[in-house]
């Protein structure tokens, strides 16, 4: 539990994001909190590298009710600090704070808040004992750096875990998770890190987190990409709805356009996604651009629009309900959108 979000355990999954501001800019951590949480991000995480931004995240919580992440990395007084800011999990790695002394302190510490670890490998920083024993990284060495963190928290009865093995690379990435999914059951926190700027990123991450959840595997996602944070958490619900895992927002079929379509399904494609924008109503759309797969599609939806010669139908709840021309189908469809599941409705033209 996250501040009251569940991960794992057959709960629905949560879509997490970091702030990108420095944490000791306690108003601009803020606002990307605030960003965050507008978007629909269900759990943010902050960078807590120094009693500065611990000082930052503590103001932080005094001004927000999204769970919140302290990224702690070598220094273990940080994560002490971060429970004392009011954290609601630690990203750490137990293994590389120091001593067992201080590992003993922060699970304590963590363990008497009753708040989960999240035990985060990254291929890129693998420790130099996997990298000599396997000689690159490997989902082996992934997996092993992950046991070892995990044998460090259950020497101190501490068995409140979240485990994610992240890579660059998509199939090392998919493979480290699949091997590890294999031997435990810990809850999976699902990432491609350092995917890339918004349209490789994208990809890559929609292959490695779509398939691994595909087969069942993962519990949380972040989708990491070279972009404002708020693309990020678009784009993870945008996968999570394409698997039918998640529910929030406006879902958009469109065709792929050919030679039959009969109006500017590009233009109008465009005008509609920016349009529902912020549109929290649960619900699929369908933006059809000829009459040979249209009328099904659009039928298929809880809104759409088959367009052929003379305009295009519109249809509610597989039925059609009146007529459109493509110069009013933008204002209509969202007139539309704005009415579905109220008890308003629009006449048939």
């Amino acid at each position: 539990m996250v501040r009251g979000v569940p991960i794992g355990g057959g709960a629905a999954i949560p879509v997490q994001s970091m702030t990108t501001a420095k944490t000791d800019d306690a108003a601009a951590t803020l606002r990307e909190v605030e960003r965050l949480g507008e978007a629909g991000c269900q759990i943010v995480r902050i960078t807590v590298p120094n009693k500065a931004a611990a000082k930052g995240f503590a103001e932080v919580r005094k001004h927000t009710d999204l769970p919140l992440v302290a990224d702690i990395h070598f220094d273990y007084r940080m994560a002490l600090a971060a429970v004392d800011a009011g954290a609601d999990k630690i990203r750490i790695n137990p293994g590389n704070i120091g001593s067992r002394e201080r590992v003993k302190e922060v699970i304590a510490k963590v363990q008497g808040a009753g708040l989960p670890i999240r035990i985060g490998v990254n291929a890129g920083s693998l420790e130099k004992e996997f990298l000599e024993k396997y000689g690159y990284p490997t989902p082996e060495a992934m997996v092993e750096s992950a046991e070892k963190h995990i044998e460090v928290c259950r020497e101190h009865g501490f068995e409140d875990i979240i485990v994610s093995l992240k890579a660059s690379d998509v199939p090392l990435m998919m493979a480290a998770y699949r091997l590890f999914s294999l031997k435990y059951d810990y809850p999976l926190h699902l990432g491609v890190t350092e995917a890339g700027p918004p349209k490789s990123g994208t990809i890559k991450s929609a292959v490695g987190i779509g398939a691994l959840l595909a087969d069942g595997i993962g519990d949380t996602i972040r989708v990491s990409l070279t972009s404002d944070p708020v693309e990020e958490v678009k784009v993870g619900f945008q996968l999570l709805k394409s698997l039918g895992l998640a529910s929030r927002g406006v879902t958009l079929v469109a065709c792929p356009t050919c030679g039959r379509i009969e109006v500017d399904l590009f233009k109008l494609a465009a005008q509609v996604e920016e349009r529902l924008e912020g549109v929290d109503k649960t619900l699929t759309v369908a933006l059809m651009g000829c009459a040979v797969n249209g009328p099904g599609e659009a039928a298929d939806a809880d809104l759409g629009i088959a367009f052929g010669k003379d305009g295009g139908l519109l249809y509610r709840d597989g039925k059609k309900v009146g007529r459109v021309s493509e110069a009013d189908a933008l204002d209509r469809l969202m007139a539309e959108i704005e009415a579905f599941n109220t008890k308003e409705t629009h006449d048939p033209e």
